[in-house]
């Protein structure tokens, strides 16, 4: 796997680390097709239970590369589609799967890195943090799931703001907002992203010291409603419920709180 991702799996948990920090992370070919497989990686693993995505250097992900698609790839629309097709395949296998996923994003997040955020089931972000679009300052418009993922996630007339401006939330804005679950404050930027990364990983191990498969099944039922009326909603809800008091795990789970609610009434 290329180095422009660092992945390891440790004790259940995924780790996928961007590692462009010169470019600040952003996304070129090699970048795109290492995250397809990373991502590919992590979510077909059965000994994983938990994924972090965090990133290198001074900031989480500034989108696709333009510097590269003007030089490099020579601003080729047939290429850029392409490319963005590689990277969605790696934002589907993260949404779609039953594995949660928390994104710990220090810095900057702007354009396609705002979809990969979006990829996660739960972020974190930095007091000293910025969020935006910023695809129309220089005539793109939002890809790698900014579009079907961004107004899903904070209302349709918040996302048009966003789209249709060149503003960047603050982190307080984003929290207030819905875009993300947590800001973590440091000293200065580079504490504050080994804060910021830090944290990610507490939820990651929160997860797996927990009912980990229960925890990837809730993120699957609450990903994959859009693809079902209410009333199959409520079918996948007790199809699943059942299923889940059937493993070894729920059933001792159930049994150490129905002892322990006895014991307390006792």
């Amino acid at each position: 796997m290329s180095d422009a991702i660092l992945f390891a799996v440790e004790e259940g948990m995924a780790r996928l680390s961007l590692n462009r920090p010169a470019r600040l992370n952003a996304f070129n070919a090699d970048l795109a097709h290492a995250w397809k497989d990373a991502t590919a990686e992590a979510t077909s693993r059965a000994d994983v239970k938990a994924i972090l995505i965090d990133a290198s250097g001074p900031a989480f992900c500034a989108g696709g590369d333009v510097i590269d698609m003007a030089t490099t790839m020579g601003a080729s629309g047939a290429e850029i589609t392409a490319l963005a097709e590689v990277i969605n395949t790696g934002i589907r296998s993260l949404t779609e799967s039953t594995v949660p996923v928390v994104a710990a994003a220090h810095g900057t997040t702007a354009g396609g890195g705002l979809g990969i955020l979006l990829s996660s089931d739960y972020a974190v972000v930095g007091s000293r943090s910025k969020l935006g679009s910023l695809y129309a300052n220089i005539g793109l418009t939002p890809d790698l799931s900014v579009s079907a993922q961004l107004a899903r996630a904070v209302g349709q007339r918040r996302a048009l703001q966003l789209v249709l401006q060149d503003r960047l939330l603050s982190a307080s804005e984003a929290l207030d907002w819905g875009l993300v679950a947590e800001v973590v404050e440091g000293e200065d930027s580079v504490a504050e992203a080994a804060l910021v990364r830090a944290r990610g990983e507490e939820i990651a191990r929160f997860w797996l010291a927990g009912a980990a498969d229960a925890y990837g099944h809730a993120k699957r039922l609450v990903r994959s409603q859009p693809e079902r009326s209410f009333a199959e909603q409520l079918s996948e809800e007790a199809r699943s419920i059942g299923a889940a008091l059937e493993t070894p795990d729920a059933q001792a789970r159930v049994s150490a709180f129905a002892a322990s609610a006895a014991k307390r009434a006792g």
